[in-house]
C-alpha cells in the first residue's frame, strides 16, 4: 500500500505557493518569437533552451508545465503537497505586442480557471495580466477575482520597463482595492542588465533572476509604491531574492542617500526599506529548501512573513518536503510556514 503523504497527518497541510504552468498557445507564441529573432537576450536564453533543447531536463519541464491534471496531481502526491498556487510561467505575456498579450492572457486565465474548477481542493489560481495595458490589466484583475483567483502574477519587467513607473500603478490600485496580493516573479534580466551575467552563464535562476527581481522590488519600494498603497500585499520568492540579507545596509545607505540629496528624484519614505518587508511583503522559499535561510527570515521578518513553495516544475524535488518538515521550529511556526500564512495571505 502506498504511503499517504498528503492530508495533514503531520499536523498541517502543505501549500506550495509558487508553481508554474503554460498554455500550448503561449508556448507556441514563444517559439514564434524565437524564430523571428526577437530582440531580448534574457528571453532567448531561457526559452531558446526550454522550447528547443532535446535535453531530458527541458523536455520534462515543458511537459509538466503544460499539465494541469493527472501528472501534476501525481507529482504533488509524491511530494506531499496538498495544494498548489499556480501562475502563468515567466515571462507570461509581457513580451508580446499589446493586443496579442491581452488575447493570450485572457485565454490563459480561462484555462487555469477551468483547471481550478476541476480540482478545487488542490489548485488555486493567480491572475495573469498584460501590463503593456495597465487599465486593461486592472479590469482583468477584477475578472480574475470573479473567477476565484487569489493573487496576481507580475512576471517581472515589461519589455525592459520596470513597473515602478506610475503608468503601471493602476495594476497595484486594482489589486489593493480587492485585497489581492501581487506575486513578483522573475524573468530573464532586462537588456540593460543582462550582459555580464549572460557572458558567464549566470543570467537565469542561478543568479540573474534574483538580481533582476530584487532590483525590481527595490525600485518599487524607493519610488513609493507602498506609501501610495500602504495595504498592498506583495509576495516575492526564492528567499526574498536575497534582499532580507541586505536589509541593514539597504536601510543605512538609502537613508544616507536621501539626507545627502544626491538624487533629486528620490523622496523620503515613510518607513525604512526593511519596514516594507515587515508590513507589505511576504517571502516564499521557492527553490530554496535551505533551513539557515528560512530561519534567518523567520527571525528577522517574523514567522508570519514566510511561506513554503516548491517552484514546480523547474525545481521539482520531492525529497525537499521532508527536509523542511524536519526543520528545528515550533509546531505552530511550522504550521504557519506550510499552511496558515498562505491561507491568510491568499485568502484561502
Amino acid at each position: 500500500m502506498t504511503e499517504l503523504k498528503t492530508g495533514g497527518a503531520q499536523g498541517y497541510l502543505r501549500i506550495a505557493t509558487e508553481e508554474a504552468f503554460i498554455t500550448k498557445e503561449v508556448l507556441a507564441a514563444y517559439k514564434r518569437l524565437i524564430s523571428e529573432g526577437f530582440d531580448d537576450p534574457g528571453f532567448n536564453s531561457l526559452w531558446g533552451f526550454y522550447s528547443g533543447s532535446p535535453s531530458e531536463r527541458a523536455t520534462a519541464i515543458i511537459e509538466r508545465l503544460q499539465d494541469l491534471g493527472a501528472r501534476r496531481l501525481g507529482d504533488m502526491d509524491d511530494a506531499g503537497i496538498d495544494k498548489a498556487v499556480i501562475a502563468l510561467t515567466a515571462p507570461g505575456t509581457h513580451v508580446f505586442a499589446t493586443d496579442e498579450a491581452k488575447a493570450l492572457t485572457t485565454d490563459a486565465n480561462d484555462q487555469l480557471a477551468a483547471a481550478c474548477k476541476r480540482h478545487p481542493d488542490r489548485f488555486i489560481g493567480m491572475t495573469a495580466i498584460a501590463p503593456q495595458d495597465p487599465a486593461w490589466s486592472a479590469k482583468e484583475i477584477e475578472r480574475g477575482h470573479e473567477l476565484g483567483f487569489k493573487a496576481v502574477i507580475l512576471n517581472g519587467h515589461v519589455n525592459g520597463e520596470y513597473t515602478d513607473d506610475e503608468k503601471f500603478w493602476p495594476i497595484f490600485e486594482a489589486a489593493d482595492a480587492l485585497g489581492t496580493p501581487v506575486y513578483l516573479h522573475p524573468q530573464g534580466p532586462s537588456k540593460g542588465l543582462i550582459g555580464p551575467l549572460l557572458e558567464r552563464g549566470l543570467d537565469g535562476a542561478v543568479y540573474g533572476f534574483g538580481v533582476d527581481t530584487g532590483l525590481h522590488l527595490l525600485r518599487l519600494i524607493v519610488m513609493g509604491v507602498f506609501d501610495r498603497f500602504p495595504n498592498l500585499k506583495f509576495v516575492v520568492g526564492h528567499g526574498g531574492e536575497a534582499l532580507p540579507y541586505w536589509a541593514y545596509r539597504l536601510d543605512y545607505m538609502h537613508a544616507a542617500g536621501i539626507r545627502s540629496g544626491r538624487y533629486d528624484f528620490l523622496k523620503p519614505l515613510k518607513l525604512p526599506i526593511s519596514g516594507y518587508f515587515k508590513r507589505n511583503i511576504f517571502v516564499t522559499f521557492s527553490g530554496v529548501a535551505w533551513e539557515p535561510a528560512i530561519q534567518f527570515c523567520r527571525s528577522t521578518l517574523g514567522p508570519d512573513r514566510i511561506m513554503y513553495a516548491m517552484d514546480y516544475p523547474y525545481q521539482y524535488q520531492p525529497e525537499e518536503v521532508a527536509v523542511q518538515d524536519a526543520m528545528t521550529m515550533s509546531a505552530e511556526d511550522k504550521k504557519a510556514f506550510f499552511q496558515t500564512n498562505a491561507e491568510k495571505v491568499f485568502g484561502l
